[in-house]
Order: C-alpha cells, then structure tokens, then sequence
C-alpha cells in the first residue's frame, strides 16, 4: 500500500480500476475455483424461500445473485460496496438475469457502518473483501448486528495453506505470477501488486474462527478449500 494513504482509499482505487475485468480475471487467476467455492458456500447458507440476505462488500454482485437465487421472489437481498464502479457492474448482471428491484437492492455504503436496523436479515455474507477492509473485527461486529438472532455471518475468503510444501508453490504463483498476469491483463501494476499485499497481514484460518468468536458469534466453523487457498467461515447470532 502507498504510505500514509489510508486502506479504505487504496483499496477504492484499486477496484474502481479493474471493476470491468474483474469477473475475468477471478476465474483465471483462480482457475475457476472461486465458483466452486462460492456453490460451496450456498450449500452451508441457511436462507429459505422468503428470506431476507445482505452481501456485504458485494462488488459486482455473483454472490448477491446466488443468495437471491436462494430466497425467490418473495424475498430480498442487499447487495452493498463502497465502489460505484463495481455497483454498476452488478447492476447490469442483475438486469441482464431479469432481477427486479423488488428482489435484489443495491446499495453504496460501507462495510464498517453498514445503514440497517439491528436484526434485520437472515444472513449476512462476505466474499473476497474481509481482507480489504480497515478492521475485519468491526466488520464482523456489524455483520452480527444487522443478522437476527439465530442469523448467519458468512465469510469466503482467500486464505493460507497450512501445508508447508504446498505454501511455498501457492505463494510463488501468487506474490510472483499473479501481480505479473493482471498487470498484463489490465495494462497497470497497481491493482494486482495489491491483491498478494491484501493477504500478508490478514489473519489464518484458525485465527479467523477466533475474530468470529470475539463478534458475538456462537458455533463458528471453517472449511479450507483447496488446499486452504480459500477458507469458508460460518458464525451463528446468538438466540435471544
């Protein structure tokens, strides 16, 4: 990151820069595996017809789409992200796959302080973004809030293999091949050289399930996908 330029502003400029590839260069750069991981995700999600989702930090909008997929025309699902740019793309994908505004909302605001009553949804996702946000516990925190007792918190997040062999292949390719290939890909070094920079600090999967914990979160789980390259994290609100 650029010194003293705050997260949240770098993180901004990246995605505004790459929101019209960024699709195409997920499933390359992950070899199609964030969709698999994502349908693995809807498997564990506990929404119903008529529920009511938000997907925070939706960017353009595949997984917001899958939870509205999930609770039918009866009900409703929030997508929310910070960058206009990546709204609009979604706000394409949504018209393009005949969603009304009655099923799916999308909404400009921010993952820290999301603009919801407590107790307002079934389950609240994340996917791809928990590392890029200034504070992951605060996040989390209104994750909780926004969900009703009972409600899922939902993180799919890239993470950190625990093998010590298969680290080492998986960081090569992806502090060293990765930053090169979207650099090509999108004719600027800056988006990329972030993603390797958006994992270094972020917490592993165990210490994840103890940042859930420390939300409020009861029955935390987590499942490492492929290798651990992605991390699947589930919290439950605690019953009034």
């Amino acid at each position: 990151m650029y010194a003293k330029e705050p997260k949240s502003v770098h993180v901004h400029f990246v995605f505004s820069q790459i929101a019209k590839r960024y699709d195409v260069m997920n499933s390359l750069l992950s070899f199609w595996q964030h969709k698999l991981w994502r349908r693995f995700a809807m498997r564990h999600t506990h929404l119903r017809r008529g529920g009511r989702a938000i997907d925070v930090a939706c960017g353009t909008g595949d997984w917001t789409l899958s939870l509205a997929q999930a609770v039918g025309p009866e009900g409703h699902v929030v997508g929310l992200d910070f960058c206009k740019e990546m709204l609009d793309v979604a706000q394409e994908k949504m018209e393009r796959r005949g969603y009304s505004r009655q099923q799916v909302t999308l909404v400009e605001g921010d993952a820290m302080d999301l603009p919801f009553d407590d107790n307002s949804f079934d389950v609240a996702t994340i996917g791809f973004a928990l590392r890029n946000v200034p504070d992951v516990l605060t996040v989390l925190r209104e994750m909780a809030r926004v969900v009703k007792p009972g409600g899922q918190v939902i993180s799919l997040e890239l993470s950190k293999p625990e093998s010590r062999w298969f680290r080492s292949v998986y960081y090569f390719y992806f502090y060293r091949i990765v930053p090169w290939i979207g650099s090509l890909a999108v004719g600027k070094k800056e988006p990329y050289a972030w993603l390797p920079e958006s994992l270094t600090d972020f917490p592993d999967r165990r210490r994840l399930e103890d940042l859930f914990r420390q939300a409020g979160l009861r029955n935390v789980v987590s499942y490492p996908l492929t290798g651990g390259i992605a991390a699947l994290h589930i919290g439950v609100k605690a019953e009034d």
